[in-house]
């Protein structure tokens, strides 16, 4: 069998009939290159799928063309989704990701970021929470002047260009929903504490009953981790009181599916006796039956940006101060399935 032969700028160059300096100008984003002649010889890379040879597209740039992702998210639904929309996006810009986990606070882990960013040479990070709020993290990354990017953060706004979305209206959207549907016993599982997305989005159920001037009971709020096991011994608490609630709003995916299994184990028919809601609208909430109704979160638009920003490089050389200016809030949309039911009737 004959060894398919590799496709090299040279082809790119020719088919798109521009010269190799053009197409090397496009694949490391010159700003200098005209929009008609970036889509022509994007169309020929993608028509020939052309990989650009990193170590020699590093040699002739101040770039490495690597991208790094810190994460230490409990919600694995989440994380997954975001690092595969991560790495779409970065075989799209002719970058590669480096993923690293950071489950430690200590001084190996902020070693362990250093020798990332010196030895592989990134040329830019992202931090999902709750390391985006880690103070600690953040001034490494700071002190080596590298630029980066935090999702959802919560805390120290200015210190970073940041990617979110407005939690805490989606969530008081989706309560006034289930109270619109006939709801006035909602309970709420709480997600992980260390996160500030949590506490938003508690907010917003929290004044959403209070705009309809419905008092909930302390016992239908539970606290959960993002993850399926807390979300599941939450739910057992909240469903083994003899009041129960008509509907719980969970702060995740992982954690509403979890509500779904114990809303079974007490035989409840859901969503004729519960409905159920969850927040982020990952592959789950599709894919579990009943299809669960739920916040979509933008995750893949915000991985896609993120990659974006920093394979650009439109803020490396601006100051500090500067650098707050780079905030992009989302939007969000509430996405109706099978898991919740009007009960006004």
């Amino acid at each position: 069998m004959a060894i398919k032969k590799r496709t090299r700028i040279q082809d790119v160059a020719a088919q798109a009939k521009v010269s190799m300096m053009t197409v090397s100008r496009v694949l490391n984003q010159d700003a200098k290159v005209s929009d008609k002649t970036r889509e022509k010889v994007m169309k020929v890379v993608k028509e020939l799928n052309y990989r650009p040879n990193v170590s020699a597209r590093r040699l002739a740039s101040s770039k490495s063309f690597f991208l790094g992702l810190l994460y230490d998210n409990p919600s694995g639904s989440y994380t997954s989704q975001f690092l595969l929309s991560a790495l779409k996006s970065c075989r799209a810009k002719g970058y590669h990701l480096i993923v690293d986990e950071c489950s430690d606070y200590n001084q190996k882990t902020l070693d362990s970021i250093k020798e990332l960013i010196e030895v592989s040479r990134v040329d830019g990070l992202i931090l999902l929470p709750p390391i985006c709020d880690n103070e600690e993290i953040v001034q490494v990354i700071i002190d080596a002047n590298l630029p980066f990017i935090r999702i959802a953060p919560d805390t120290n706004l200015t210190a970073s260009p940041f990617i979110c979305m407005d939690d805490y209206q989606a969530s008081f959207e989706v309560t006034n929903r289930l109270i619109e549907q006939g709801h006035r016993k909602i309970g709420f599982i709480i997600g992980h504490p260390d996160q500030g997305v949590s506490r938003l989005r508690y907010q917003g159920y929290l004044d959403a009953l209070r705009s309809h001037r419905i008092n909930v009971p302390p016992e239908y709020i539970e606290q959960g981790r993002f993850d399926y096991k807390s979300g599941l011994d939450a739910a057992m608490n909240i469903l083994s009181l003899e009041d129960k609630p008509t509907a719980i709003f969970a702060s995740n995916d992982d954690m509403a599916a979890a509500v779904l299994s114990a809303a079974n184990r007490f035989k409840l028919d859901v969503p004729k006796k519960l409905s159920v809601v969850g927040f982020d609208d990952t592959q789950l909430a599709s894919t579990i039956w009943p299809h669960l109704t739920t916040v979509r979160q933008p995750i893949n638009e915000m991985a896609a940006l993120a990659i974006d920003l920093l394979s650009s490089g439109k803020f490396a050389d601006l100051s500090l101060a500067n650098k707050a200016q780079f905030r992009h809030v989302l939007d969000f949309a509430i996405i109706e399935r099978d898991s919740t039911q009007d009960i006004t009737a």
